[in-house]
């Protein structure tokens, strides 16, 4: 017998001893189950923490803690809707600011935010149909008394928004669901002839409006950026100094009913989703209601569109509107579409509630039910804008002197983005004290990562049970994690 076959039999016959006694230890690891682990990843304030992995820790069994302990529990058997995706909006003033940084800085911004690994992975994209507020001035795509359309002519995007725009998917993996919104319709086109301040659309040129979007949407899907959805009107019950239009519940209703749904379904866009209201909380439940009631108008409705500005003079969310939405109408898909934080202030640009303010709508919006997270202005300058009126605002990332400023809200929307990805499901999670929020999602792989944030001056000791299983984690004050399994 030649050494070879000497030792393929030695081997058998090893394999065969440790089939029959584990003890001997040829099969000892495999008749273990692997000890499961728990990666925490942080963000804390006054602290070098961002996005930062903390810590990987090994669940146990779960047993009963006393009652004065902190707890997350979170039940992966208990599931809730499917996440579509988080993304920021990619408007002319960031795409305008965009154009002022040099090759590096334009590749590192990207992979900031679209890259899996090395950012955040944003996964959804919003723009705007023709101009608003930040814009470096009115405009729209036909000559003004056009009621034909005929000089439809999507150029001044060309310059600086459409570039933006297919960088950005490039760096999103080559597609990423993009939505667009209106803020106003050509002057000539409203009871008040200007595109700022309100009015109407006029009832004759209901059906040209309607055709206005289907060109929008053909027009961008020539030059290779596919429209997945648009909303009917951006904050249709605010009269702003900026570019707005204003419809109320009826009209919105009926505009849906009678021409956008039958323009969009006779142009061949009747696979585009739409998604009405657009605006605050606070409205939400009677917008819906009143649209919803006729079948004729719901039947075009993909889902509800909300922002979160009811809070901008210091009020409470009303995350209760939303979960009330959500839990008369479970088949609708709601989503936040905008959240920015006003007011700017140049040396606010690393001011922590700001991140705060995001981390709580997060966690809430989604535990009411939202299925997507969109926030403004993907990039703004030192000054906050351009904005043509001057409404300038606080973006997760801003460019100053050719350099980019990240602020804790660019980390605090990672805690999200990176670690929830499209097609996850929200699953059961609560704390036993107010003193942590928390939200938790268990993505198409298995992974569940469950976020949860501190809003208090002091660290927090809590235990997370997973099912059954249990380990104790330590979160900073003002801080969030995400702890994935």
């Amino acid at each position: 017998m030649n050494a070879p076959v000497k030792h393929r039999h030695l081997k058998k016959l090893l394999i065969a001893l440790a089939i029959a006694s584990p003890s001997l230890g040829l099969h000892a690891a495999e008749s273990t189950p692997a000890a499961k682990t728990l990666s925490v990843y942080t963000t804390a304030k006054d602290t070098d923490k961002r996005l930062s992995l903390t810590d990987t820790l090994t669940l146990k069994p779960g047993t009963q803690h006393p009652e004065t302990d902190i707890a997350i529990y979170v039940n992966p058997q208990k599931t809730y809707q499917t996440f579509l995706g988080i993304g920021g909006a990619i408007t002319d003033a960031s795409a305008e600011t965009f154009a002022k940084l040099n090759s590096k800085k334009k590749a590192e911004f990207l992979q900031a935010y679209y890259d899996k690994e090395k950012g955040i992975g944003y996964s959804l994209l919003r723009t705007t149909i023709h101009s608003s507020d930040f814009s470096s001035g009115s405009y729209t795509y036909i000559k003004e008394g056009d009621k034909e359309l005929k000089t439809f002519d999507i150029k001044h995007d060309r310059k600086y928004r459409l570039p933006m725009l297919k960088a950005a998917i490039k760096a999103a993996g080559g597609k990423i669901p993009t939505y667009a919104s209106p803020w106003s319709a050509p002057a000539f086109m409203k009871d008040t002839n200007q595109m700022l301040r309100g009015g109407k659309l006029l009832p004759e040129y209901n059906n040209a409006w309607a055709t206005y979007y289907t060109k929008f949407i053909k027009a961008y899907e020539k030059e290779g950026i596919p429209i997945w959805a648009i909303t009917v009107q951006n904050e249709p019950m605010a009269k702003q100094t900026w570019e707005s239009m204003i419809f109320t519940a009826e009209e919105e209703r009926d505009f849906l009913k009678n021409h956008l749904g039958p323009v969009m379904q006779k142009e061949g866009l009747g696979d585009k989703k739409i998604i009405v209201w657009d605006h605050n909380r606070d409205l939400i439940v009677q917008r819906v209601n009143t649209i919803m009631s006729d079948p004729e108008a719901a039947k075009y409705v993909w889902g509800v569109g909300f922002h979160w500005y009811e809070t901008w003079a210091g009020g409470q969310p009303m995350y209760k509107n939303v979960a009330e939405v959500n839990a008369t109408y479970p088949n609708l898909n709601l989503m936040v579409t905008e959240a920015s934080v006003e007011k700017f202030n140049a040396d606010r640009f690393l001011h922590w509630p700001n991140a705060e303010r995001y981390g709580d709508s997060l966690i809430n919006d989604f535990n009411s039910g939202a299925v997507a997270w969109t926030d403004w202005n993907i990039l703004l300058d030192k000054t906050g804008g351009p904005n043509h009126v001057g409404n300038f605002c606080f973006s997760p990332i801003h460019e100053k002197d050719g350099e980019l400023i990240y602020t804790p809200a660019y980390y605090y929307l990672g805690h999200f983005s990176k670690f929830i990805r499209p097609d996850a499901k929200r699953v059961s999670a609560v704390a036993s004290r107010s003193t942590l929020q928390t939200t938790s999602f268990i993505n198409a792989d298995n992974k569940l990562a469950t976020v949860v944030m501190n809003g208090t001056d002091a660290a927090v000791d809590y235990r997370i049970y997973i099912g059954t299983q249990e380990t104790k984690v330590t979160i900073p004050a003002h801080a969030l994690q995400t702890l994935v399994y």
